[in-house]
């Protein structure tokens, strides 16, 4: 497979494929409004078209320091599924009901983003072919087997493990020995779903400034180098760019995630691969990939390349090291041998948010007017969404138009998390998490041991996941 011709950086392949746009004009100066949100990717913009949809009367500005979408709604794997970071949690601190609820609400949330996209004309090649996530070795066939019993007692609705040779009758990933599959995931182009969200959200009447960055939140003040914004309410959605803004540098750490894009491929080669419920792909890898089957018929694949910058940086392009390429690519051919003489066609990279207790997180602080949602730890396609329905309602809440709503009482509200701790043991710990990743993963990939390497479990210790 030559990579000599791969296109890195751009931002990502949906950009490629579908053009990058001309930014809006950025903010004229100092301004008021009733609601502002800072940041233009999934979150910002589900939170401007819910809110402006309940209350038409609101003004609302959404800043943003480049363009919609330019962050991790612009550059993930086009995963619409039902997963949320820190379920477990959240049942261990609020009992096991409230974790279902929030699990259903999920598992609902999958269907509302198909349901406005499909009314608001956004065609994001979306496919409602569900999740499969597969297993290789007998450690991870063990995992997988507990993680669908999991999955079943919070709440899920139609998950369904299969064996070796049904696996392979879905998806013939070599050497796959089972899976579980779950109808609540669909595929879908990342630029397109943001780019025409954008669009829906302005011809409701929401200002957006683009090329704006906000440097500095604070109570019903948002401050960018054109003039400050002042409003009731300030919400900070910027999810894995949050380190850029005044005082958050240690609030979510910004992890990088990159992939690649094959060229079209060949009937002959998706012959030998099946794939033809266009799922979207998973393993239970320690550092695990994520793929689906695009419409065009390439492969998108992804997982963990460098894992952090130092200082809690962010790239400005989405340029990918040449051996997180290769790496990448390795685990394509494993999975799929027949590919082994595709072209890759685009390589890139982006950051998401990560809290230091792996929870995803909804606040409105009703002192202040300020809010934020994020810190989806690479689950944020859908959870975004509801996110956003939560603000709203938030907001609803604390203006006194309406009173507490079963997403505001879901368990993730008002979530408070530690700092993350400062550099170099920041910088020393996440690479040190992934290094401890990876290894495990080798010398499972080796073992007949159905048990998980200890080596990954000291990792889970270290990142504060279990």
């Amino acid at each position: 497979m030559s990579t000599v011709s791969t296109v890195n950086g751009g931002i990502s392949f949906w950009y490629a494929d579908h053009g990058t746009p001309v930014p809006r004009e950025p903010l004229p100066g100092d301004t008021t409004t009733d609601v502002c949100i800072v940041g233009g990717g999934y979150t910002g913009l589900w939170t401007a078209y819910y809110l402006k949809k309940a209350v038409p009367f609101l003004n609302i500005t959404v800043l943003e320091a480049k363009f919609c979408g330019y962050g991790a709604s612009g550059r993930n794997g086009g995963w619409l599924y039902n997963g949320i970071a820190g379920r477990d949690r959240y049942a261990k601190l609020h009992g096991h009901d409230a974790a279902v609820r929030l699990q259903k609400a999920m598992n609902d949330t999958v269907d509302e983003v198909v349901r406005v996209a499909a009314e608001e004309n956004i065609d994001a090649d979306i496919h409602q072919g569900g999740v499969l996530e597969v297993a290789y070795t007998p450690a991870q066939l063990a995992r997988l087997k507990d993680f669908h019993s999991v999955e079943i007692a919070f709440g899920e609705t139609g998950r369904v493990l299969r064996g070796a040779r049904e696996t392979a009758e879905r998806i013939r990933v070599t050497g796959a020995v089972g899976s579980s599959w779950t109808p609540h995931g669909a595929r879908l182009h990342p630029v397109k779903l943001v780019k025409g969200l954008a669009d829906a959200v302005e011809a409701l009447g929401v200002t957006i400034h683009e090329s704006t960055p906000v440097t500095e939140i604070k109570p019903k003040h948002a401050h960018t180098p054109y003039g400050t914004v002042r409003a009731p309410y300030i919400l900070r959605c910027t999810e894995g760019f949050t380190a850029n803004l005044k005082g958050q540098k240690r609030t979510w750490l910004p992890m990088n995630s990159s992939m690649i894009a094959t060229e079209p491929l060949p009937k002959s080669v998706w012959d030998t691969i099946g794939w033809d419920g266009r799922e979207t792909l998973g393993d239970m890898a320690h550092a695990y990939m994520y793929a689906q089957r695009t419409a065009d018929d390439r492969i998108a694949l992804g997982g963990r390349g460098v894992p952090y910058r130092f200082g809690s940086g962010t790239d400005n392009d989405g340029r990918t090291q040449p051996a997180t390429i290769e790496a990448l690519r390795e685990i394509l051919v494993r999975f799929f041998p027949t590919t082994a003489g595709a072209r890759i066609d685009h390589a890139w990279s982006g950051v998401l948010g990560v809290p230091r207790d792996w929870c995803a997180t909804v606040t409105l602080d009703r002192s202040t007017g300020l809010g934020w949602a994020g810190g989806y730890v690479g689950s944020g396609v859908a959870t975004t969404n509801l996110a956003a329905r939560t603000l709203r309602d938030l907001i609803q809440q604390d203006s006194g138009q309406s009173g507490p709503t079963d997403l505001t009482t879901l368990p993730w509200v008002n979530h408070k998390v530690r700092r993350w701790e400062p550099e170099p043991f920041r910088w020393i710990g996440v690479h040190g998490m992934y290094a401890a990743y990876r290894t495990a993963d080798r010398r499972e990939l080796t073992s007949a041991e159905a048990t998980t390497d200890p080596i990954a479990k000291a990792a889970d210790r270290l990142a504060g996941r279990h």
